[in-house]
């Protein structure tokens, strides 16, 4: 409960303060209520957001220090926080905190002292909190209310024995604060921490924070580490905020063909194309053109895929650019397929097209090229096709063999 307060946002709390208590109805809640008619009167008060008299129904169960009297403060300053009484709700907490030091609500108690803090904009002093959550809380509390106080505690939190859980929220924090120094402790993380995955989290939140200052960061990160694992992470991060620039530049500059080619992978799955062309103008590994043919078609580029299908001098990339106009169905410019065989002679290229255009169960260009074909062994292969394509032109031409 106490770490997702972390993520809402305080802003979120402000907005949520017509919301009907968490802990009311819980186990905790009601067996304290046992044999106590104020308390129980408080929380039907609480149900029913009336908070004046949750209030005073828990102030008069609260004062006569029975055994439910550490959880009648809590509710107290509970109510007295969402009636718009912060300074008292505080004053209440301080009550709890000093009369029952060691009350089952004081985790509680502390994170609603953090939130009245939050919503009141006073700073909350994230170092007087033991517990790895509530520190956490306290620390977003200070992002939001003097940011240069919070960072030596979130620095601490990443580079002391915390959990991975808490640093992980940590680089969460950081992510949401557009400062220099937030950056450079993600980026730092990324770099030297001894933990693989936090290093990859914090790539992850350093593509999130979206700024042209993390984007360089994260370049230079690239630029500097042979771990292959966090060069994936960034090109991933690249493609998630959309910097095709950079993947660009990765595409012909890294000197690992692997990453070159994720590079290229990215590019697609970013919606590249511009750029995908012009790295296919100046690539000369038949591999990575092939890599760069397999991202226009998922881009959907089919015009430059058809225009490599006509005009490439290498057969082979004919072939894949024309397999690939095949996977593209009804948009993968049949009549052009059709063209191509008809004015190429390359073998192999005329067999891509025939697949290209089954794939695309084109049956009018299939019967088209098979009344015109002159040799046998192709014409078979037509047929054997058609077979397989359900349209009526296939089945028309079937029939006329068949007479």
């Amino acid at each position: 409960m106490i770490l997702a307060i972390i993520f809402m946002g305080f802003s979120a709390m402000a907005a949520a303060q017509d919301s009907p208590p968490p802990l009311a109805h819980s186990f905790q809640a009601q067996h304290a209520a046992h044999g106590d008619a104020d308390y129980q009167k408080g929380l039907g008060a609480l149900d029913a957001r009336q908070w004046d008299d949750a209030i005073d129904d828990f102030d008069a169960s609260a004062s006569r220090k029975g055994p439910n009297a550490d959880a009648a403060l809590y509710w107290k300053a509970y109510a007295l926080n969402r009636a718009g009484r912060r300074e008292d709700a505080l004053q209440t907490v301080a009550e709890l905190k000093q009369g029952y030091p060691s009350s089952r609500w004081m985790k509680d108690a502390r994170a609603l002292e953090v939130e009245v803090r939050a919503a009141s904009g006073a700073p909350v002093n994230a170092g007087s909190f033991s517990d790895e959550d509530l520190k956490l809380l306290a620390v977003n509390s200070l992002m939001q209310s003097d940011p240069q106080k919070a960072l030596p505690v979130l620095q601490k939190l990443l580079t002391s024995n915390n959990s991975d859980k808490v640093k992980d929220r940590a680089m969460f924090v950081l992510s949401q604060n557009p400062s220099p120094e937030a950056r450079k402790l993600l980026s730092d993380t990324a770099r030297n921490s001894s933990n693989p995955d936090l290093q990859l989290k914090a790539i992850r939140y350093m593509g999130m924070m979206g700024s042209d200052e993390s984007r360089k960061e994260l370049a230079g990160i690239y630029a500097s580490t042979s771990d292959e694992r966090l060069k994936r992470a960034i090109l991933q991060s690249f493609m998630i905020s959309g910097s095709r620039d950079f993947l660009l530049n990765a595409a012909k500059s890294d000197k690992d063909a692997e990453m070159r080619r994720e590079a290229i992978r990215q590019l697609g799955i970013s919606g590249g194309g511009d750029q995908l062309w012009q790295l296919y103008q100046s690539e000369n590994s038949e591999e990575n053109k092939k890599a760069i043919l397999h991202s226009m078609f998922i881009t959907g580029d089919s015009a430059r895929l058809l225009e490599i299908a006509r005009s490439e001098k290498d057969p082979q990339l004919r072939v894949a650019a024309i397999k690939s106009l095949g996977l593209m169905g009804s948009n993968g410019h049949g009549d052009a397929l059709v063209n191509i065989y008809q004015t190429d002679q390359h073998r192999e290229v005329r067999e891509a097209v025939l697949n290209a255009l089954f794939l695309q169960q084109n049956g009018k260009a299939l019967v088209d090229l098979a009344r015109t074909e002159k040799d046998p062994e192709m014409k078979r292969e037509i047929v054997s096709k058609l077979a397989l394509v359900h349209s009526k032109e296939s089945t028309d031409y079937m029939m006329e063999i068949l007479k």
